[in-house]
């Protein structure tokens, strides 16, 4: 009798959500996986067999000034090209699936099932969120060091420059928090619109306003580096670096707008006597990487704040 009294106080043990949660989106799970499978597999051949054939049709055919690219250079500029492409897409694909998620429940009211099963709403939700958040950044991590590791090898001497939009971001940290933002920002767009396409059409806009904003912003994250010159010289910036601004010099060491463009009777009547540019040299990778991922991480914490501030509101 003691035994079963015991037994009939032990309270029944809850559910796993994160499996609900895997079987639920085994689809997305599936699609993942294969996107995942695809880029790191094509950045691999990249980086092997077509690394290696590239560069002996470079060494083959380009031995002077002149040279015409094989079908093997080009698949090989193609697959770093593309895999840069495809990595960029991910916030935006996590936040549209986020979105859509959140505005479907919603919109059907399955939610509130959920929440009758033992299950709270704020445990749902950070377990919808946590399960994919973990699965999404554990890929794109897979996907950054890929590309670093095909970057870093540059078997071929073609134009890949650390700084374009998309090199720079598949190249760090940034891949990784730009779509735990983007599941953030789906999230909110789907309490805030819950129609589907509406809540998807939000997510895309309010993701593309974050990165358009944080790339205008980029350049004065991280205090830039100025070089002088006289006018002799002209404006002579580093190879491998970011220009932020340039212009010209006068005799009391101003900085001011170049409107003379070199004309000398303008340059001795305005007193310049120099140019000046303001750049970030290779080394201000990382510290400007890591400035824009703590404002990301920043970022993708306010929202989700917003967002469970507004379940708590609706669920009383």
């Amino acid at each position: 009798m003691t035994a079963i009294a015991m037994d009939s106080t032990v309270r029944p043990r809850p559910a796993r959500m994160w499996r609900a949660v895997l079987l639920l989106h085994r689809a997305a799970l599936i699609g993942w996986v294969v996107f995942v499978t695809a880029v790191s597999g094509g950045l691999l051949w990249a980086y092997g067999p077509g690394g290696n054939t590239a560069r002996a049709d470079w060494q083959r055919q380009c031995t002077g000034d002149a040279c015409s690219w094989s079908s093997a250079i080009t698949l090989y500029h193609a697959a770093y090209t593309v895999a840069e492409l495809l990595i960029g897409w991910i916030p935006y694909l996590a936040a549209v699936w986020a979105g859509t998620f959140v505005a479907r429940e919603l919109e059907r009211g399955t939610t509130r099932l959920a929440w009758t099963q033992s299950v709270s709403p704020t445990r749902w939700l950070a377990t919808t969120l946590a399960v994919p958040a973990a699965l999404v950044t554990a890929g794109s991590t897979l996907m950054v060091l890929l590309h670093r590791l095909l970057f870093d090898a540059h078997q071929v001497p073609l134009s890949w420059n650390q700084w374009n939009d998309e090199t720079f971001t598949a190249n760090g940290t940034l891949a990784i928090v730009y779509p735990l933002l983007g599941l953030a920002v789906g999230t909110l767009a789907g309490f805030l619109q819950r129609h589907v396409l509406t809540a998807a059409g939000l997510s895309i806009a309010a993701m593309a306003l974050a990165v358009t904003t944080l790339g205008f912003a980029r350049p004065y994250l991280w205090p830039t580096v100025t070089r002088v010159t006289n006018v002799g010289i002209g404006y002579d910036a580093p190879p491998n670096v970011l220009n932020v601004d340039q212009g010209a010099v006068t005799a009391t060491g101003a900085h001011v707008t170049d409107t003379c463009f070199a004309d000398t009777k303008c340059l001795k009547a305005v007193d310049i006597t120099g140019y000046y540019v303001d750049y970030h040299p290779a080394s201000h990778f990382w510290p400007l990487q890591l400035v824009e991922t703590g404002i990301v991480v920043a970022l993708a914490a306010l929202v989700l704040a917003v967002a469970f501030t507004l379940l708590r509101r609706r669920t009383g």
